[in-house]
């Protein structure tokens, strides 16, 4: 009997749980009835009543409901990370609280996970969302298939049917300031790739800010790429053949007796045009270096405060 474990990363969710849950439960009845189910919901430090809602949950539905409880808010991609390590299924799916993806496509992603799958993908096709959310997407996942991950789908994924053998070895990693749905595909396992449309989000606000996409950026295309290394030094080696011709110049204008240029403004955007160019190749660097240092510090991803198990009740 093959157990499906929904892993479900909860932050400010307070209202959505009801919705979501239900809408979960009603899903079941589409898989074929061998199967039975596990659902982890992890808050990740949340400071309203998603708790609450959670715990309800699980007295509502004992025996198949596991609540991890953070201790702190550590983003939802270490929460999703925490929720796998909690989970036990032989086949494992991550689906986000605010009921934006489609339940009823898991019956899709079980029959390709039956037939040898490790790996499925819902990928989002389009989105019910502004032009500028769809915008940024777009660039966001465009520049990381071109200078990153060659093998990701085309509109970006964070809706994953996976199995039991990927969820232990992501865990296994262990990996600070990345992208954990990017680690999945960067395994290298085959996957089948689904589009649906993403609904728009009826329910609460979003918490996912304009400074939290721009560190998810950041975190995803430095984990997996060094393309920025080597444009500064592509971009260092032009300056320095630029200023190698340049010297050869003036070289020859003083051996011919003809007056150098005097060049005062030039030379002042020059100058600046370096210096500038040097912060912000540091600052690229620097971004690399913090990395290292979270790395070899070694601490948790994430602290449980507290793991209400499933009552056989």
């Amino acid at each position: 009997m093959p157990k499906l474990s929904i892993i479900i990363p909860c932050y400010f969710n307070e209202a959505n749980i009801p919705v979501t849950t239900e809408a979960l439960l009603l899903n079941e009845a589409r898989f074929p009835s061998e199967v039975t189910f596990e659902y982890v919901l992890v808050d990740d430090g949340s400071g309203d009543g998603t708790v609450a809602a959670l715990r309800a949950f699980q007295e509502r539905q004992p025996g198949k409901v596991r609540i991890v409880e953070l201790a702190g808010n550590v983003g939802s991609y270490n929460a999703i990370v925490a929720g796998m390590a909690h989970a036990t299924g032989d086949c494992n799916v991550i689906i986000t609280a605010d009921m934006q993806d489609p339940p009823e496509l898991m019956v899709a992603m079980y029959q390709y996970w039956q037939q040898g799958i490790k790996l499925v993908i819902g990928n989002r096709q389009d989105r019910q969302e502004d032009a500028i959310t769809k915008l940024l997407a777009r660039v966001f996942h465009g520049l990381m298939r071109r200078f990153a991950l060659r093998n990701i789908p085309r509109g970006g994924f964070d809706y994953v049917f996976f199995d039991r053998q990927i969820r232990e070895q992501i865990v296994q990693l262990q990996e600070r300031n990345s992208n954990v749905f990017y680690l999945m595909t960067w395994l290298g396992h085959a996957y089948v790739n689904i589009p649906y449309v993403r609904s728009r989000r009826e329910i609460g606000r979003s918490r996912w800010t304009l400074s939290k996409k721009v560190k998810l950026f950041l975190d995803s295309f430095l984990s997996f790429s060094f393309f920025p290394i080597r444009a500064i030094s592509a971009v260092g080696i032009s300056l320095g053949v630029i200023a190698l011709l340049y010297g050869c110049y003036l070289v020859l204008l003083r051996l011919s007796g003809v007056q150098e240029p005097a060049g005062w403004t030039m030379l002042m955007v020059v100058l600046l045009f370096v210096s500038a160019f040097q912060m912000m190749a540091l600052g690229i660097i620097g971004e690399y270096v913090w990395r290292s240092l979270d790395a070899a510090r070694n601490r948790p991803l994430y602290v449980v405060k507290e793991v209400r198990e499933p009552s056989n009740s």
